[in-house]
């Protein structure tokens, strides 16, 4: 009698035991439907990090490096494209980038290479509609960042000499045929082009940087030299505002990169880590050339080498490790100079402020270089990765890119110009596009 009531005692406490685990586990059909208030919180936190790039970091990094007549209208510029492209991105940007309707893995049809319009004006997506564990209205926000400021990086190519409407115009075509079919290959998920190969691009060295600078020397070439270029000094009228904007861009990389993981876990937290890492080796790289070559270290290099830094990590933030950031930085911070300024003069185009030699090539080389470094031997999180199987993957990309953005930046230059033009009389530029363009000044002394 007392061995059955002891049987009996051991089974019902297995039964409470399986009772209470199986309340401590979450069920299938419950835990994709479950926000996660930490990754939300986060997510929401990155978007305002990323936003506050644009309005107001970017716009006092260029403000600071254009001349005083000018330094209104690249604010300005960065201030209407924001508004125009949050606008776009809501009527039919997010679907076209992110609808995965007819997308099949290993496929390749019309929604391999852009999305569908089932998400125009959102329909369809309210406060419930979830994205992974976070609302897809908080991922809708965060993308929506990354399309305002990619066509923003643009205009500093041809800073000081473009018509407010044709940057406008260009902003929005651009915007339409070449980042939303890039975002979309890279980031569409299962059935996407560059997905579906094994792209790495985890926070936009293709999507972003890379079309950006692919552009911007398209546009400096197209829309042509600044009146007096080559022969009138055309130095920042502020480096103390460029300083504040690059500390300010510099902070919100940490929402670019680290939001990226749309999670707050250990990859956000290696993104950011390899996020400051990767700028103050870039930094200090460019500052040591220009002692050694010219005697002293300029503001403007440390700033331009840290963006550089920032902007080559960007692709490589979710899979490398701290040696990564440091050769990517480093790499970034020799490459990157040479293109701004060798390179630069040797080509002879008038790329006002060094997008494509920064951002452009700062993007191919951190896209590159994390085809390398993602490998779990050089202390990436690539456990299953070949070098040379995911540097092919990521040449490929790199190059499919540059000549996809090249040849719709020539058509869309090329449309503008022939309807409105693209550049300003040459009195409204001697003048300044601050009174030209907006009937009003920066400073008023």
């Amino acid at each position: 009698m007392k061995s059955h009531k002891g049987k009996s005692v051991r089974v019902i406490w297995l039964c409470c035991v399986v009772i209470l685990l199986g309340c401590m586990l979450p069920g299938t059909a419950n835990a994709a439907d479950e926000i996660s208030a930490g990754d939300t919180a986060w997510v929401l936190v990155a978007s305002a990090l990323v936003l506050f790039m644009m309005i107001p970091g970017l716009a006092l990094f260029y403000g600071g490096l254009v001349r005083t007549k000018n330094v209104l209208s690249i604010v300005m510029q960065c201030f209407a494209i924001t508004a125009v492209i949050s606008v776009l991105w809501l009527i039919y940007g997010y679907s076209l980038a992110f609808d995965t309707t007819g997308m099949v893995q290993g496929k390749i049809g019309l929604h391999s290479f852009i999305g569908g319009f089932s998400k125009v004006f959102l329909r369809g997506v309210t406060s419930e509609s979830m994205w992974g564990n976070i609302p897809e209205t908080v991922f809708f926000v965060f993308q929506l960042t990354f399309a305002v400021i990619t066509p923003g990086l643009i205009i500093g190519a041809f800073a000081e000499r473009m018509k407010f409407s044709a940057v406008l115009w260009f902003s929005a075509l651009w915007f339409t045929v070449v980042y939303l079919p890039v975002c979309h290959m890279v980031w569409g998920g299962t059935g996407a082009l560059l997905a579906d190969m094994g792209v790495l691009d985890f926070a936009g060295g293709i999507v972003v940087h890379i079309t950006a600078g692919v552009s911007a020397l398209f546009t400096a070439i197209m829309v042509g030299k600044r009146k007096g270029y080559g022969t009138v000094p055309m130095i920042p009228h502020n480096l103390t505002l460029t300083l504040v904007g690059t500390g300010m861009l510099w902070v919100g990389w940490f929402g670019f990169n680290g939001g990226s993981a749309l999670a707050a876990n250990g990859q956000a937290g290696m993104a950011v880590l390899v996020t400051q890492i990767a700028p103050c080796v870039a930094a200090l790289t460019w500052m040591a050339i220009e002692w050694i070559g010219g005697g002293k270290p300029s503001a403007l290099g440390f700033a331009t080498g840290a963006i550089a830094g920032l902007a080559a990590i960007t692709p490589a933030s979710g899979s490398v490790g701290p040696l990564g950031a440091v050769v990517i930085g480093c790499t970034a911070g020799v490459v990157c100079n040479w293109a701004s300024t060798k390179f630069k003069r040797a080509m002879g185009y008038d790329d006002a402020l060094d997008v494509v030699g920064v951002h452009g090539v700062g993007g191919m080389i951190g896209t590159i270089l994390a085809g390398v470094f993602t490998t779990a031997i050089l202390g990436g999180s690539g456990a299953g990765h070949t070098i040379p199987a995911q540097l092919g993957v990521q040449l490929i990309a790199v190059v499919g890119t540059i000549v996809y953005s090249s040849l719709w930046s020539f058509i869309i230059l090329k449309g503008i110009d022939s309807v409105i033009g693209l550049r300003v009389t040459d009195e409204d530029e001697v003048m300044g596009l601050d009174l030209t363009q907006h009937k009003e000044v920066g400073y008023d002394f």
